[in-house]
């Protein structure tokens, strides 16, 4: 038991090693195997297989059906001819196979005759110092997941997402290792869910600088001015890439968790119920940044209108006060001979007199009224 107490802690890393991951994977390999194999080794007893030279995955297949254990292959972006070797020697579904070279799949969990094929998508939060109309908030991957009884293929899309910490943190576990390659499944469903939650954290920050500057106190006239638009729209649309990364995936992980299937450990499988209890609750928050975003949207224009209102109102009252010296310089501009206040000595003070008053009056009254 204790191998399930330290379960959590083995394939769980912090979140901020998650945000920290670099990419990058293991080159040190055989010249002779497929340019897309990240890593090939194989486990047997919990420990991993120490070779002379890096193993082909024909040559640890071979070694694994003759000796035991199972084999771990990694590989990023394979091209067809790269992966039909490797997917004929496992014996992989041709549908699977097809997916997992083109990618851009949603995540979901099949069953096939001697294998389980599992897609997740992996989310990357870009950092950036200030949020734009362009801004990339989130950064999307994929890693498809081929579990047989002595087998296991991962096949990476995306810069992101190296699984080669992962690996090793495996490795120093021996007795979780000894479980087979479904300990293997639940240890990147856990990372990939953990990552979702990294990013929730991040995103939420993003949608919190956002909303404290739609109602802010920075004011003009008494009403909030909007912030750009386009920001909020396009956060809103990078939520909508992590929503679509985390729902569909609830599911396959319910399955995992619920259903006996025959290459799942039954001392791992009640351990993708924490998986999924954690994705599910990712899942609610996504769904909250949604209606959040939509509520601080409605805001931000509501906040427009009413500040483009105002301002009309300022310019119609403007107007109106402008209206009265461009009356009265139009009446005396006719210039007809018989105005009696032409050739009056104080007709010019009186009437500017007459003007600033009215001038003065009418600002006044809608000052008072809230017109400016």
């Amino acid at each position: 038991m204790s191998m399930i107490r330290d379960l959590r802690a083995v394939v769980r890393p912090s979140r901020v090693s998650l945000r920290k991951d670099t990419g990058a994977y293991d080159t040190t390999r055989d010249p002779s195997m497929p340019s897309a194999v990240v890593d090939c080794a194989i486990y047997r007893d919990g420990a991993r297989v120490v070779t002379d030279k890096p193993l082909t995955p024909h040559e640890a297949m071979r070694t694994v059906r003759r000796d035991g254990g199972f084999v771990w292959i990694g590989l990023h972006e394979p091209t067809e001819a790269e992966f039909s070797g490797i997917a004929g020697e496992f014996g992989l579904h041709p549908l699977a196979v097809e997916d997992a070279v083109q990618a851009h799949q949603r995540p979901k969990l099949e069953r096939y005759d001697d294998s389980l094929f599992t897609v997740f998508k992996t989310i990357h939060y870009v950092e950036h110092d200030q949020l734009t109309a362009n801004s990339e908030v989130v950064e999307t991957g994929e890693v498809m997941c081929f579990t047989g009884r002595d087998f296991f293929i991962t096949v990476r899309h995306g810069g992101k997402g190296s699984l080669r910490t992962l690996r090793h943190r495996l490795q120093d576990d021996p007795e979780l290792l000894a479980k087979g390659p479904s300990a293997v499944l639940h240890a990147i469903a856990d990372h990939v869910v953990d990552g979702y939650i990294a990013v929730a954290d991040a995103v939420q920050d993003d949608i919190d600088e956002v909303e404290t500057e739609v109602f802010s106190p920075g004011r003009r006239g008494g009403t909030a001015r909007g912030v750009d638009s386009a920001r909020i729209y396009q956060l809103k649309r990078e939520v909508l890439e992590f929503k679509r990364a985390v729902a569909p995936l609830l599911r396959p992980m319910q399955l995992l968790s619920e259903r006996p299937m025959r290459l799942i450990d039954p001392d791992i499988q009640k351990y993708f119920r924490d998986v999924a209890d954690h994705l599910a609750r990712v899942q609610e928050q996504v769904l909250g940044f949604d209606e959040l975003l939509n509520s601080i949207l409605q805001a931000n224009l509501a906040q427009a209108s009413v500040a483009q209102n105002e301002d009309m109102r300022k310019i119609t009252s403007w107007a109106a006060i402008i209206a009265v010296p461009t009356m009265v310089c139009g009446v005396y501009g006719m210039n007809f001979e018989h105005m009696p206040e032409l050739h009056w000595r104080y007709g010019y003070p009186v009437i500017m007199g007459i003007t600033v008053t009215l001038c003065l009056g009418i600002h006044r009254t809608l000052k008072r009224n809230g017109w400016l």
